[in-house]
């Protein structure tokens, strides 16, 4: 995920290297699909249906809650802070997406998919602008996650959710979502933030590389998607 620059006193690593990769996150993705008949289904086979729909709409299909967890987690790059992050995240978007899809609130995805990137571009400028976390970036995260719940919504709408078991369908997704943010936060921990959070270069050859590439593609996705 990082290249490596071999000097005397150990290896150095630069977050240049994933330019590319992040570009490619611009890409369209493949929908989500479901290849059985929910009807004829036990509730244990839609819990296991619906946990992995969830885990496949953050990996590998989404591309911008990839970039937004990745945002937050390469600012101060260990397990704890992240995982408080991600848990008012988590909180947040259940609680917007168990509404829309009882059809308490309905949120026009012309608005919602622009704040979305607005929402990644932001914690990106924060990253290249701040030295190190703030607290009231919990706060600033459940809101943002308030939006995304609403964007998992309309992703969710077009599968549609068994009348059998409605309620444990809509856990079983939010399950597969946090299980999807989890497995990319432990991917970033293993990566970079075990061996190089504590690195003199690692603001200079991560932080702000990275979240610049991450604010450009979040910034193009903006004005797209306010031009659809």
């Amino acid at each position: 995920m990082t290249s490596f620059c071999v000097r005397r006193a150990g290896i150095r690593c630069t977050g240049w290297v994933l330019v590319p990769a992040l570009l490619l996150l611009a890409l369209p993705a493949a929908a989500h699909v479901i290849d059985a008949d929910l009807s004829k289904l036990s509730r244990t086979q839609i819990f296991w249906t619906y946990i992995q729909l969830g885990f496949t709409h953050i990996l590998p299909l989404g591309f911008d809650h990839i970039l937004f967890i990745v945002s937050l987690y390469i600012l101060e790059p260990k397990l704890k802070p992240v995982l408080f992050q991600a848990t008012a995240f988590t909180v947040a978007h259940s609680i917007t997406l168990g509404l829309a899809m009882y059809g308490l609130i309905r949120p026009p995805s012309s608005v919602v998919e622009p704040i979305i990137a607005l929402s990644i571009l932001f914690v990106a400028l924060e990253n290249i602008i701040t030295t190190k976390l703030s607290p009231w970036r919990l706060a600033i995260v459940f809101g943002f996650g308030l939006i995304h719940g609403m964007g998992f919504a309309s992703a969710l709408t077009g599968l549609g959710l068994p009348k059998k078991d409605y309620f444990g369908s809509l856990i079983s997704f939010n399950v597969g979502v946090e299980l999807g943010q989890v497995t990319i936060i432990l991917l970033c921990w293993l990566l970079i933030g075990r061996w190089a959070a504590d690195r003199p270069w690692y603001r200079a050859r991560v932080v702000v590389p990275v979240s610049i590439v991450i604010g450009l593609v979040a910034a193009y996705w903006t004005v797209d998607r306010l031009l659809v």
